[in-house]
């Protein structure tokens, strides 16, 4: 037991290096409390290793050695527990994000109904699932912005670079703030124009120009 205290904590900081793999699988304080609960009630008279197991589909923790006694995978569901290794146990509070005897099971479940908890009698050992989340293939859709008459004016009116005094005169405006307001603004927050001079936003040079994703806007929508 004493090589178990020892090398315990490296074993969980070795399984936390792969949580940015994991992290879109399932939640990270779930997948802490899983592997707690490997290292802790695991058969430590076998030779065999826990195997943290990634698949498309699914993340799977194995536990060398079965439920012990009349243990069943419906119990710890409930929180019931059997200590396997007690002297672990006592220290476990000092050394891993442990909770207390049957706990971590039902804290996993909470965060994520879907885990699967698995006796395996005959290969000796405790298997526990989880379900990935499925990403969809292919690049997520561009959703198009929804955009204001008075910014769709603006988007037809740029030609090249332009002033503001360029575009009021375009768009055959007189009122500086209400420019700024209902049409340059707007424009510039959703990316559809873009300043020439954006460190200095203020400068007396500045010109706006139309952006990629203004000109795809323009040409679908006006």
């Amino acid at each position: 037991m004493r090589w178990s205290l020892a090398s315990i904590p490296r074993q969980l900081l070795r399984f936390r290096s792969m949580q940015p793999l994991l992290v879109r699988s399932w939640k990270c304080d779930s997948a802490d409390m899983t592997m707690a609960g490997a290292l802790i009630h695991r058969d430590y008279f076998t030779s065999a290793s826990i195997r943290l197991m990634v698949f498309a589909d699914r993340v799977e923790t194995i536990s060398p050695g079965h439920l012990p006694d009349s243990l069943s995978t419906e119990a710890i569901r409930h929180g019931a527990t059997n200590r396997r290794n007690p002297t672990l146990t006592e220290h476990a509070v000092h050394i891993l994000p442990y909770r207390g005897l049957g706990t971590g099971i039902p804290r996993a479940l909470h965060d994520w109904p879907t885990i699967e908890l698995l006796d395996e009698i005959t290969s000796n050992q405790f298997k526990v699932v989880v379900p990935r989340i499925q990403e969809p293939d292919g690049p997520t859709p561009q959703v198009t912005p929804q955009v204001t008459p008075q910014v769709g004016d603006l988007l037809a009116a740029i030609r090249g670079d332009q002033t503001r005094t360029e575009l009021m005169d375009a768009l055959r405006l007189n009122d500086r703030k209400h420019f700024r307001v209902a049409y340059l603004q707007p424009a510039l927050d959703a990316g559809l124009i873009a300043m020439t001079i954006p460190a200095k936003p203020n400068s007396r040079l500045q010109k706006y120009r139309i952006t990629e994703q203004g000109q795809t806007l323009l040409a679908q929508q006006y």
